[in-house]
């Protein structure tokens, strides 16, 4: 039995000579698929579309609440917030966008003594940033909320979160001397759109040290969608009872109408969607990324201001609201940060010359025609125009046109 045993195993040591036969296969082959390559986006995709939701929110409510003449900021802050309540409620039963909830340890008592607290102040600042609308421009306002991290500072300080530091204060002063000599430049300065601007920042660096102090520790950590599905219920309840208060007696069906439902709805729909946009931005880029997108959108809301509703800004508002954009980008990442990606930006920029030499050449001559057409504006006094001259002027060509082209049926209409 033994000698047999032996034979069989030297016989399967053997290899046979002749034809090759067919290898059968190891493995199933239907049991290992491929797994689809996920499409994986540009950084730059989720770039664009957060400075392009974040801007569009800005213009919307601007346009709606002063150039549409829907002076009830509070009910449109209600409504953003219940749009976002029923959106967030479908999203969780329908995606996975929001599955980080289940994560979080939300019980009864952590709700009352967090999230209410939380979403108060939440209300309050929405409430008060919308009421800026009224009596200041987009411009001016950009400029105004570049104290922000001024603000979360000092809050940081009053409520023991932080120990107070003057060299950090040395840092942040030159913000606040941006912003100063920034609004000594405005020519439509009104104190009491300063003052809910000036409200709605304090409130949201309330609100933003509330959410470190209270939901810090690691089973409270939440993304920005999942947050908004917790308070945007609460903001909504608070704002409502502030509207049945101050607004819902003097508003009239004809108001809403003469914005339209349609628009409202695209309001509400745009403002949500800057709430996912911010979940997938922080996600896939860094936090230089971050600062730099949130100061390139500054910019363009200024510039898109004096674009659309002619807002005048003077070179004394430009040159202190660059001063406190600096000194924001250089308080956020710090000078040794700031000293790395330097040094890395010019190392690259020397290697593209280095590679391209007559595309960087054309790159610096177009940058220097851009700084010298810059400083040329500056010299004017004022940079914006007369929206209502403009929109008169149209309508005097375009009448003047019609007239020109069909002379006979304009004067059977007079007569």
């Amino acid at each position: 039995m033994g000698v047999e045993m032996e034979k069989d195993r030297i016989s399967a040591e053997i290899v046979r000579a002749g034809p090759e036969a067919p290898v059968l296969p190891t493995v199933n082959p239907a049991a290992v698929q491929a797994e689809p390559q996920k499409i994986a986006l540009h950084p730059a995709f989720y770039v664009i579309s957060w400075i392009t939701m974040s801007s569009s929110v800005i213009l919307f409510n601007k346009w709606i609440l002063d150039t549409a003449n829907f002076h009830f900021p509070i009910i449109l802050t209600t409504w953003h917030l219940a749009f976002g309540t029923l959106m967030t409620q479908i999203l969780a039963r329908t995606t996975t966008l929001l599955d980080g909830r289940k994560k979080v340890k939300m019980t009864g008592r952590v709700y009352l003594r967090a999230i209410v607290p939380i979403g108060l102040f939440f209300s309050l600042s929405l409430i008060c940033g919308n009421l800026t609308y009224l009596y200041l421009s987009v411009a001016f306002i950009q400029m105004l909320k570049a104290t922000t991290p001024v603000a979360v500072l000092l809050a940081t300080w009053c409520f023991g979160v932080a120990k107070p530091n003057f060299r950090v204060l040395f840092n942040v002063s030159f913000i606040v001397i941006g912003v100063i000599i920034a609004s000594f430049g405005e020519i439509e300065f009104k104190l009491i759109g300063v003052l809910f601007q000036a409200g709605g920042i304090a409130f949201e660096a309330i609100r933003l040290v509330m959410v470190e102090r209270l939901l810090s520790s690691e089973e409270y950590k939440m993304d920005p969608l999942v947050s908004f599905y917790y308070f945007a219920p609460v903001c909504a309840v608070m704002n409502s009872i502030v509207a049945l208060i101050f607004e819902v007696p003097s508003i009239h069906m004809q108001d809403i109408y003469n914005v339209g439902l349609l628009t409202l709805f695209a309001n509400a729909v745009v403002a949500f969607m800057l709430n996912v946009c911010v979940v997938f931005l922080i996600g896939r880029t860094s936090s230089l990324v971050l600062t730099l997108c949130g100061v390139l959108k500054d910019v363009l809301l200024v510039f898109a201001s004096i674009a659309i509703w002619g807002t005048p800004v003077t070179p004394l508002q430009f040159f202190g609201y660059s001063i406190a954009l600096c000194g924001m980008v250089y308080y956020k990442l710090g000078a040794e940060t700031l000293k790395g990606y330097l040094s890395e930006g010019a190392r690259r920029w020397a290697e593209y010359g280095a590679r391209s030499p007559a595309q960087r050449k054309i790159v610096i001559l177009v940058g220097g025609i851009i700084l010298f057409f810059l400083l040329l504006g500056g010299l004017a006094p004022t940079v914006g125009y007369d929206t209502g001259a403009v929109a008169s002027h149209g309508k005097d060509w375009v009448g003047g046109l019609l007239g020109a082209k069909g002379t006979g049926a304009v004067d059977g209409s007079k007569a």
